[in-house]
């Protein structure tokens, strides 16, 4: 199995290479770099082009690591215990009735091998991600109530994500293939483009791309990014915008902070914070 890429993702050799040696050598491989680079649509377009499943887990603060591989539903099973279970195929004293597995638990139960995503796990406290060191390397995790351990039955292609909102453990890091994906440089950005909008014309694609990289040099809070660059030039085509027309119309397109957009419209740069 070896990804090349799809009609909507530019990969990178480099990228290229180590998703492919992550695949094969069974390695959860982790993808840093700025929000908008495609870090979270590689796992998709893996899962596309590979013909595998994808499970995703949108990690968040509040989450904890058991619940990423199962709960209980012990209100239903309370339910089920006073109201009866008639024609509901479940009963009160077999625990499975009412397990609900998470993203992990369903990745790791699937009879064939799945994409896995961990999806901005920077944002997990670091106990849980220390839970998840060995769940994920060993590929496998017990379910207290029952004491009973559950092993994938086919390890799965595990692709995590961070935005770098908050370190990760060298632990974790060590049992990772990690790759950062810079932002790509216009002649990327181009071909980019090129696979979104084959037939958008050059002279609209050259002042776009101009217009684009000089927004992000202006210091705003939240600089404008690939998918906020396809979403503008769709909006464009849309509109029917000749270069010649083209003075950044829909700029909420592009900049999403309040503070950036009134910045912009005062014609200035975001001012700096001094702390």
């Amino acid at each position: 199995m070896e990804f090349q890429g799809t009609d909507r993702y530019y990969l990178d050799p480099e990228l290229g290479a180590i998703v492919n040696m992550a695949l094969a050598l069974e390695k959860p491989l982790l993808l840093t770099g700025e929000a908008g680079t495609g870090k979270t649509q590689l796992a998709f377009e893996v899962s596309r082009a590979l013909g595998m499943s994808i499970e995703v887990m949108r990690c968040k603060s509040t989450i904890k690591g058991e619940e990423s591989c199962y709960v209980q539903d012990t209100v239903l099973r309370l339910n089920d215990a006073r109201f009866g279970t008639t024609g509901t195929g479940r009963d009160v004293n077999r625990f499975f009735d009412y397990v609900i597995w998470g993203p992990i638990g369903r990745a790791f139960r699937a009879e064939e091998r799945v994409v896995l995503l961990l999806d901005e796990i920077d944002k997990t406290e670091s106990d849980v991600q220390d839970n998840l060191l060995d769940v994920l390397e060993d590929c496998q995790f017990t379910i207290r109530e029952v004491n009973q351990t559950i092993q994938a039955r086919q390890r799965p292609f595990i692709l995590l994500t961070s935005n770098a909102k908050r370190e990760l453990s060298d632990p974790f890091l060590r049992r990772c293939f990690c790759h950062h994906i810079a932002f790509p440089t216009p002649e990327q950005m181009r071909e980019i483009v090129q696979l979104h909008f084959p037939d958008l014309e050059k002279g609209l694609l050259d002042a776009a791309l101009g217009i684009f990289y000089e927004l992000r040099q202006r210091g705003y809070e939240k600089p404008p990014a690939t998918s906020e660059l396809l979403n503008w030039l769709s909006a464009l085509q849309h509109a029917r915008v000749t270069p010649e027309r083209l003075n950044v119309p829909f700029i909420g397109t592009l900049l999403k902070r309040t503070e950036d957009i009134l910045a912009f419209r005062s014609g200035g740069k975001r001012p700096k914070v001094i702390h």
